[in-house]
This record gives C-alpha cells, structure tokens and sequence, in this order.
C-alpha cells in the first residue's frame, strides 16, 4: 500500500493501492517470449501500429486461456492485464503479482483494481483488457462498461487486437492447449479514441463510447479475418 496525502473521514490518513511493477512487466513480457515463442509459432501482423510510448489500452477478444500470456509476449511494450481473481490461486497467485498483473473480482465493483488500472494509465503504462468479461466466442459480441470507463476516464487510446487460431484445434499432448507449434495469429489494430471529445463521463456517454468501441473492435476482428483467412474462433 502506498500513502495518499489527502485525509479521509475523522482526519485518518487514506491509503492507496501500490501500483503493478512496471518492472515485473517486462519480465512478464520476457517469459512470454520464451513460452509463445518455444511452443507455438505465433504471426504478429500490425505491431507497429503500437505506440511506443504514453497512456494505452490493449482490447483483446478472447476464446483461449493461452490469449492473455499470447499477447504478452508478442506485444512490444509491457503490459498489465485485469485479470479475474480465481485466476491467482496456488503458485500463480504470487507469480501473477510479481510480473504486474491486476487481480480484479468480477462479481462486483473492485475498487481496488480500477483504482491500480487507471494508476498504470497514469504512469504512461499498458492496460490490457478482455472486453467481452470471460472467454467466448471471441468475436466481441458482448462487451461490457469497464473498457468503456477506463478509456473515457483516461483518456487513453485503444488499440484492438485479434487472437485467431488458439482454439482451432486441441493438441494431442494437453487437451486444452492448442497443437505445440501450431500457428496462432496476433493482430494489431488502428489507435482509436473511444470519448466524444467532450470528456463528459456520464451514463450516457459511456453508453454512447461503448457502443463506438464494440463498432471498432468488431470491424479490425473482420479485417484481421480477411488478412489471416482465420474466423474468431468458437471457444473452448
């Protein structure tokens, strides 16, 4: 926890949630690398389009357990994804947290993780986000009010990002994998602002930002199709 200097109720001093090691992220990034790298063979199209420095979210659809640590390790700069809480039981819990992963409880309004994320746009940091809440068809269907939120509160640019291939087919060897070196294409889109430029954070407006964000996701999801010969995949 770090210190806030503002005080709170009857003068106590509030706290704060620490940030995610930006650090740990880059370590995270080099894990990735090694692990995407040595087991499958991913095709990074678009990655150029990332912009090298400043505040960014990072919307990724999401249909395989494997698409989280698949962008990771091909994304140029490091990045915290929000990450449901049951992910981090056992040994991953700790590990998660040493590379700058955000726990956020799904279930309800985690005030703790939106305060961190927004701590990592702040900084200048990646914020990586499933918009659609949990891994489905992975084709942006159902998008839910936090990447709306984030960008509009931040002010930070999105960037759309198709996985296609983890889960055309299960491997031989783990079940719930896909095949060990089989192809899985990554697909970087165009920066776009999901506000009106207004700044206004209403309900409306976040309505209004939400809907521009799922037109957006949707249209790079047809194009990164279009360029890979891949559909969204089904879901495993």
């Amino acid at each position: 926890m770090r210190r806030h200097p503002r005080r709170g109720e009857a003068g106590r001093e509030v706290t704060e949630p620490s940030l995610p090691s930006q650090k740990g992220a880059e370590v995270g990034r080099r894990i990735g690398v090694g692990l995407m790298y040595g087991l499958w063979k991913p095709r990074v199209l678009g990655a150029w389009k990332v912009p090298a420095t400043g505040p960014l979210i990072l919307a990724v659809n999401h249909s395989h357990n494997i698409d989280g640590p698949m962008v990771m390790g091909v994304a140029p700069r490091p990045t915290h994804f929000l990450i449901k809480k049951e992910a981090f039981v056992g040994p991953l819990d700790p590990f998660l947290t040493r590379i700058g992963q955000l726990k956020v409880d799904r279930e309800t309004t985690d005030r703790t993780a939106i305060t961190r994320a927004l701590g990592v746009l702040e900084n200048g940091g990646v914020l990586g986000i499933f918009p659609e809440g949990t891994r489905g068809g992975g084709d942006f269907a159902s998008l839910r009010a936090g990447l709306a939120y984030f960008a509009v509160r931040s002010g930070a640019p999105i960037v759309p990002v198709a996985v296609l291939g983890s889960s055309e087919r299960r491997g031989r060897l783990i079940k719930g994998l896909p095949p060990l070196r089989s192809r899985v294409d990554v697909v970087f889109g165009d920066p776009f602002e999901a506000g009106d430029g207004s700044g206004r954070r209403t309900r409306k407006a976040l309505d209004e930002a939400t809907e521009r964000i799922q037109k957006q996701l949707t249209a790079h999801l047809q194009h990164a199709g279009r360029l890979t010969g891949r559909r969204p995949d089904p879901g495993v």
